[in-house]
């Protein structure tokens, strides 16, 4: 504890790191400020049915990276959400059509011109999606929109200012990269998470300690040491790497001699981040859309789908994350621009040839690493549901797995990382001279 303290007053000690930290503090402020501030024309003591809804499926998603913004009505009810999956499309269309593909080879320039098309494409999902939500704000909590206004005078406005709070929290996102501490992007979705935290351990206690069947200290102490082990192997997933060894051509240039050195390729084990989970709980909302037009109809299995504790619901989401972390390590590692690239700078991996070999080689690292790989997201993604045998309540149980917990341990990593960076720079040391994360990087995204 006291070489903790003294790292904390080295950290003060850096007048750039200082800044930096608090820019961070600052901007982060402001964004959670913006999470209580109503839209105009809503009553916010009228949003219970919102709130309500907001209990599970991909509302429950969406409000927990909005840090509460979504069930409040407020003007960051869309959060960044729009910017991650305007992203996520241009990462799609990099890998799919020829013109963005030359763009990405083309540097700095191809870059910003990426970026520019983000930008578009995400206003493109905010002028269908803040609608949507209004309509669905209409349908959840009418009630909740005040006396005397009309819906086609309220709904127009709205949008520009949904529209606008979004683009806000991203430029705030930008600005925390360039002038603060970690990934501005990532570090919002983190406040939004962990927002959520001290009102679900409060309730997570009083359940404990006051409900007949809760178990008292001794399960709580359970769930702590369970959390605890889970956080650990959260970590292990997320810093897991595979070292390819490439060997560079020594070239003599004049009297000079260039290359000859041993390098290694970091080929992660967790290479998809948590798109998968993403993509598979998006997918397992389907079943309650289908229920809202069935009414009481709906089949046994749509049912199942739809409680995130019954054995269908569990064995599909697994399949469905299995799935699709392989479909994303597909489409972000490409073996033989890889193996022709290591060529191109006369490289190559000790004991295999160059070209086609080498590309089938990583080929096979990356499909055994995505095996093991997948299963452990699989694992970490459903265990918010196996508490529910321990009856955590659902709000704790949420940072026992899942999207939200490989955000937190990603960004706190990353966060630590670039601060240890600064620390290292004017010979103090830093927060991780203990462990193992020093040199490697880590994106939550």
């Amino acid at each position: 504890m006291k070489k903790f303290i003294e790292t904390l007053k080295n950290c003060w000690k850096v007048e750039d790191l200082r800044q930096r930290l608090l820019i961070t503090i600052l901007f982060t402020a402001i964004y959670r400020f913006g999470s209580f501030v109503v839209l105009p024309g809503i009553n916010p003591a009228k949003l219970e049915t919102l709130q309500s809804q907001t209990k599970g499926g991909l509302m429950s998603l969406l409000d927990m990276f909005s840090g509460g913004a979504f069930s409040n009505a407020s003007i960051f009810a869309l959060g960044i959400m729009p910017y991650i999956s305007a992203s996520i499309v241009m990462q799609l269309l990099a890998v799919a059509v020829p013109y963005f593909q030359k763009m990405q080879r083309e540097g700095e320039s191809g870059r910003k011109k990426i970026n520019w098309y983000t930008r578009v494409l995400t206003i493109a999902i905010l002028v269908f999606q803040a609608p949507a939500y209004l309509m669905n704000l209409k349908m959840q909590a009418s009630q909740a929109l005040a006396s005397g206004i009309s819906w086609t005078f309220f709904i127009i406005p709205a949008t520009i200012i949904l529209a606008a709070g979004s683009m806000f929290i991203l430029w705030l996102g930008e600005r925390i990269t360039d002038k603060g501490v970690g990934n501005g992007i990532s570090m919002i979705i983190m406040i939004g998470i962990i927002a959520r935290l001290p009102q679900a351990f409060v309730q997570e206690v009083t359940s404990r300690f006051t409900a007949i069947s809760g178990g008292g200290i001794v399960m709580f102490i359970v769930e702590l040491l369970i959390l605890y082990f889970v956080v650990c192997a959260s970590i292990l997933l997320v810093q897991g790497t595979r070292k390819v060894p490439v060997q560079y051509a020594k070239r003599l240039v004049g009297n000079k001699q260039y290359g000859g050195a041993r390098q290694y390729i970091p080929l992660k084990l967790f290479a998809a981040n948590v798109m998968p989970i993403i993509f598979a709980q998006a997918l397992m909302f389907i079943p309650l859309a289908i229920v809202q037009y069935q009414s009481d109809n709906a089949s046994w299995v749509v049912r199942s789908l739809m409680d995130n504790r019954s054995m269908l619901y569990n064995v599909v989401y697994v399949t469905l994350i299995v799935a699709f972390t392989f479909f994303y390590t597909a489409i972000t590692l490409n073996p033989t621009q890889m193996a022709e690239d290591m060529k191109r700078n006369n490289g190559f991996i000790p004991g295999v040839k160059p070209g086609k070999d080498t590309a089938e080689y990583i080929d096979t690292i990356m499909t055994r690493l995505t095996i093991p790989g997948s299963l452990f997201i699989a694992f970490i993604a459903v265990m918010p549901a196996l508490t529910g045998f321990l009856n955590v309540q659902q709000g704790f149980a949420q940072f026992f797995g899942g999207t939200s917990l490989l955000i937190l341990v990603g960004v706190v990593i990353d966060t630590l990382q670039q601060i240890e960076s600064h620390l290292m720079m004017r010979h103090y040391d830093g927060l991780l001279n203990s462990g193992h994360t020093r040199n490697n990087s880590v994106s939550a995204y």
